[in-house]
């Protein structure tokens, strides 16, 4: 019989989840047997102790995936045993989105965010009054228009090359503590090292670049899988140039593939564990410094 006329549901229980590399590949793993096993699914949230800006985008996508494909997610908003947890997501959204109790807006949160599909005025005027126009940050105004551009053209190489058939998620937060800044962004399309590998396949060795090859790639300036032959690679380059000054960090996942760059360098790698899609995290360090473009800066 039909598992939803017997009302049978998989419990998936979230644990505490930060911004480690165990907690990014137990994702990468539910999200695996969430779409294979299940038409009705239920999260507890009974022994999550803390979740991190990107992990309430990555499963606020993986909800909307699994939906796509006909398969019931519920939330059960009455296991929360920690709450900070229960506030954090009803602060930012998330809640609202998924069945549960609004508290309304903290000023501390960027929001939880989806764009089922491309919307620029959108996402700009996100980026601008919620994340680095919040004046967490002292950036001039020629800055944040740059890299409020830059963070679009990850949205815009979601939709163009990633192919997600829901969209894009986005989560965010400023840790007053830690005076950090944290926004991460999440699709659920084909992933960088599948476009590359799609993109360069009359060249025979191509099909041997792992992963973290066809990442490194796409991180070189100059080369792009856009059909406008943009030049443009994932155009991180003035992100990355920021979070080396400000002392953050951008933080990708992709296919098995993971990268950190910092201002100690890049690093990138094969995981053993991955997923179809892309994450992009940056961090920004909340200090007292006024940041401008260096063509503003007399000479």
């Amino acid at each position: 019989m039909d598992d939803k006329e017997e009302g049978f549901v998989s419990v998936v229980f979230i644990p505490t989840l930060d911004d480690s590399q165990a907690d990014y590949e137990w994702m990468f793993r539910a999200r695996e047997s969430m779409l294979l096993q299940s038409v009705k699914v239920e999260f507890s949230f009974l022994f999550c102790q803390r979740i991190s800006p990107a992990a309430v985008a990555f499963l606020g996508g993986l909800i909307r995936l699994a939906e796509s494909k006909n398969i019931v997610v519920t939330v059960d908003w009455h296991t929360f045993t920690d709450e900070k947890v229960l506030k954090f997501l009803r602060h930012n959204g998330f809640a609202n989105k998924f069945g549960g109790k609004s508290h309304g807006w903290d000023n501390h949160c960027i929001p939880y965010r989806e764009d089922p599909v491309e919307d620029s005025n959108g996402v700009m005027d996100y980026l601008t009054d919620n994340w680095i126009g919040c004046g967490w940050l002292l950036v001039s105004e020629q800055l944040k228009n740059a890299i409020v551009g830059k963070m679009w053209e990850i949205y815009t190489n979601s939709f163009e090359h990633g192919l997600s058939p829901v969209g894009v998620f986005s989560c965010g937060h400023h840790f007053s503590g830690k005076n950090e800044l944290a926004l991460t962004v999440v699709d659920f399309g084909l992933g960088i090292a599948a476009n590359v590998k799609e993109f360069l396949k009359s060249d025979p060795r191509s099909q041997m670049l792992t992963s973290s090859g066809c990442v490194e790639w796409a991180l070189q300036k100059g080369n792009s899988t856009s059909n406008l032959k943009v030049a443009r690679g994932l155009g991180l380059d003035l992100l990355r140039s920021f979070v080396t000054i400000n002392e953050g960090s951008l933080e990708l996942y992709s296919n098995n593939a993971y990268a950190l760059m910092n201002k100690d360098g890049v690093v990138i790698k094969d995981l053993d564990v991955g997923f179809s899609g892309t994450i992009v995290q940056i961090k920004l360090k909340c200090d007292e410094r006024l940041y401008r473009l260096k063509s503003e800066v007399p000479s």
